[in-house]
């Protein structure tokens, strides 16, 4: 199959899984899904597009490698979903309304399972190169590819038509009966999908381990991706005295995180903004947490004492506590930028501080040969040569060396 084709093929997956988010919004809306939340349902959707589009715009400029063809194949999220509000409308919410409602069902219980496990088995094990990190890594890939077929397989044969929120009838294609050898089965598989997973994400960290320029730069975007995901998860379960609309804002997060991030790193574009985007996240994270913590510890501190001396709680409290933080909001980040820079970025911040304190003596220094040696020295202590040497042009046809 040629570039072209497959380039074509990618393109009409992204506008096919555009074309379903209308169908698939209507849908929720007939099977009762609050208005309210729609506007936060059409963010999740459209962070979700990700997905093929990412896919697409890698697969127009690395068709043949396999890293290109993971996000695409998340389409089959899309018709997962849209089959199982079609089931739910056709079953249950207008019963007999539709045709074909097991059909659905049945389609969007399993269909999304190749796509899934391709991300999760595939993706730490191939990225960015497309290449496994060694030959001996080649069983943990055949385990990987029969973990996806297995799962794929036993959801298409389960006796029971279900989704974690509603039950279909049975399958009529269902091989034995509810609780019976295939879901054994499949329970027994989790732990070693469970297994598999953490071990082609080992095989990320090696990669990181022994990798080195652009590919380097390339696997931090994929890590950072992770933990961004791994906030939004954290935040979306410890969340139940939000609004709901919290939680679909951070699952949609949650989704657009992984391809973006990707997408950046395949295709090399600002490659190197990584760094960048990972100190402002690690100063501002431990600077809102921190705030945050002197904000509640002050109104609790505050509100006791004025508890104690009148009797009763006073908004001048919040208002103490705000004027607070935002006196120690320039000062606190100052001390937190420096604390980051000395912990993790510890070279940069010694040749910062080196800089300084030469330009610092460039300004008083006049001897000639005291500069020299300082700025030799300055050299060897934050570029590390292996050879340093000075020229100074005395005349236009006569150059002495330092």
């Amino acid at each position: 199959m040629s570039d072209r084709t497959l380039i074509r093929i990618a393109r009409g997956l992204w506008v096919f899984s555009v074309l379903l988010s209308p169908l698939l919004l209507l849908l929720l809306y007939l099977n009762g899904y609050p208005w309210k939340l729609f506007g936060a349902q059409v963010f999740t959707l459209v962070m979700a597009q990700s997905y093929p589009l990412i896919g697409m715009l890698i697969v127009a400029r690395q068709p043949r490698n396999p890293i290109s063809w993971l996000f695409p194949v998340v389409f089959t999220f899309f018709i997962g979903a849209l089959m199982s509000e079609y089931a739910r409308y056709a079953l249950i919410t207008r019963h007999g309304a539709l045709p074909g409602g097991v059909l659905a069902a049945w389609v969007g219980g399993w269909i999304y399972r190749p796509g899934f496990c391709a991300l999760l088995l595939f993706l730490p094990l191939l990225f960015p190169t497309g290449r496994l990190p060694s030959p001996r890594w080649r069983p943990v890939a055949w385990l990987a590819l029969g973990l996806m077929t297995f799962f794929t397989v036993v959801d298409i044969f389960k006796p029971d038509l279900e989704d974690p929120f509603n039950k279909y009838g049975t399958n009529p294609i269902g091989v034995g009966h509810k609780g019976g050898m295939l879901e054994s089965v499949d329970s027994f598989g989790l732990p070693l999908l469970f297994i598999t997973s953490f071990v082609c994400l080992a095989s990320l960290f090696l990669r990181f381990h022994r990798a080195r320029g652009d590919e380097r730069q390339q696997l931090k975007w994929l890590v950072y991706a992770v933990v961004v995901m791994a906030i939004c998860l954290v935040t979306i379960v410890f969340s139940s005295g939000l609004p709901n609309w919290l939680d679909e804002v951070g699952f949609g997060l949650l989704l657009a995180a992984l391809p973006v991030a990707t997408g950046i790193a395949i295709l090399k574009y600002r490659l190197y903004d990584i760094d960048v985007i990972v100190n402002r996240t690690l100063v501002y994270g431990a600077l809102t947490a921190s705030l945050v913590l002197v904000y509640f510890v002050g109104v609790v501190v505050l509100q006791n004492i004025f508890r104690a001396l009148t009797g009763s709680e006073s908004q001048l409290a919040v208002v103490v506590s705000t004027l607070a933080i935002a006196a120690l909001f320039q000062p606190w980040r100052r001390r937190v930028q420096s604390f980051i820079d000395r912990r993790f970025y510890r070279r940069k911040y010694d040749a910062a501080k080196t800089l300084e304190a030469f330009s610092t003596v460039l300004r008083e220094e006049t001897n000639l040969a005291d500069l020299n040696a300082r700025l030799l020295a300055v050299v060897r202590q934050t570029m590390q040569p292996e050879h340093v040497s000075l020229w100074l042009r005395e005349s236009e046809h006569k150059l002495e060396r330092r």
